[in-house]
């Protein structure tokens, strides 16, 4: 049995299909098919639903096991690797973060102290819900994630470590109805025309909720799965919009908008660093635990999001 094997089975897995992940493993297809059909021969099972002509129709039972210990072998495999770069004092290779949609304007700030601390590191990041990022914590293709630390009881195999304090503001048009309006309670906002994030996404529910609980409910005219793209309603139509009120700093408000305080109440909801309990912590992966404890230290990254006039 070879990594390469192992490689070739969580590829067809994620792709779904043989020739895209031939493509992504960058062999021909042949290879990696004869790769398969040895690893099924070396355990003795059959680890996909193949019809004719190889089409695949899933993964079986036995594939499903198989394919959690190769995430399992291939993490430690890298972690191995690290630990002797790190050893020598030259740690390289990429560390993968997942975050929720709202840390867009966030990671700049953690992944500029990365790259300063760790020169030989490349860091690739990828935006996903909570449930996705559970499962790539969980499959080990994500070294760590960024997301509320409500969480924390879903996913008590985690270390978590919070490092900030979000609130939430609403994102208005800047017009003179608004011109002296610096809070707005959350029954008000119900009552302005809203453009909202998708009911399936986590902050949508947590806005839901909050609405509820200040005794009403909302249709908003215009539904999206992406922040920015409610920003661009609210700068060029009466829209109103919720935003993590960081938003106002990085990257900064949308010309011809203006952010008002959510208040009655004023939700508070903390953000941190989460990463797979492990005996040894893998040498990547510290990395971000060591970066996310620096910033919490002091209120560092709270203190910038959220100082005095950034809302």
């Amino acid at each position: 049995m070879f990594l390469k094997q192992l490689e070739y089975l969580i590829a067809v897995i994620e792709e779904d299909h043989f020739g895209r992940a031939a493509a992504r493993c960058n062999v021909k297809q042949p290879s990696l098919s004869n790769g398969i059909k040895q690893l099924e021969l070396e355990l003795g099972v059959t680890l996909f639903k193949r019809g004719r002509g190889q089409r695949l129709y899933g993964i079986t039972e036995e594939g499903q096991r198989v394919a959690h210990w190769a995430h399992m072998i291939l993490a430690n495999f890298n972690a191995m690797r690290d630990t002797i770069s790190e050893m020598q004092g030259n740690l390289h290779g990429r560390i993968r973060i997942g975050a929720m949609p709202s840390m867009s304007p966030v990671l700049p700030i953690i992944l500029q102290r990365i790259r300063k601390a760790y020169p030989g590191v490349s860091v690739d990041v990828r935006f996903a819900g909570n449930d996705e990022l559970k499962v790539g914590l969980d499959k080990y293709s994500i070294n760590c994630a960024i997301t509320y630390m409500d969480h924390q009881k879903e996913m008590p195999w985690c270390n978590a470590l919070p490092i900030f304090e979000e609130t939430w503001s609403l994102l208005v048009p800047d017009s003179f109805e608004y011109e002296n309006v610096s809070e707005i309670s959350w029954e008000d906002a119900a009552k302005l025309p809203l453009a909202l994030l998708r009911p399936s996404m986590y902050e949508r529910q947590l806005v839901d909720n909050t609405f509820q609980q200040a005794g009403c409910e909302v249709t908003p005219k215009i539904e999206s799965e992406s922040i920015l793209h409610l920003m661009f309603q609210t700068q060029y139509t009466e829209l109103c919009t919720i935003i993590p009120s960081h938003f106002t700093r990085m990257p900064g408000l949308h010309t011809g908008t203006k952010a008002i305080l959510l208040k009655d109440p004023v939700v508070k909801k903390s953000v941190g660093v989460f990463w797979v309990k492990t005996e040894t912590i893998m040498p990547i992966t510290k990395i971000a635990a060591e970066v996310g404890r620096s910033l919490a230290e002091n209120n560092e990254l709270q203190n910038f999001l959220y100082r005095p006039n950034s809302a």
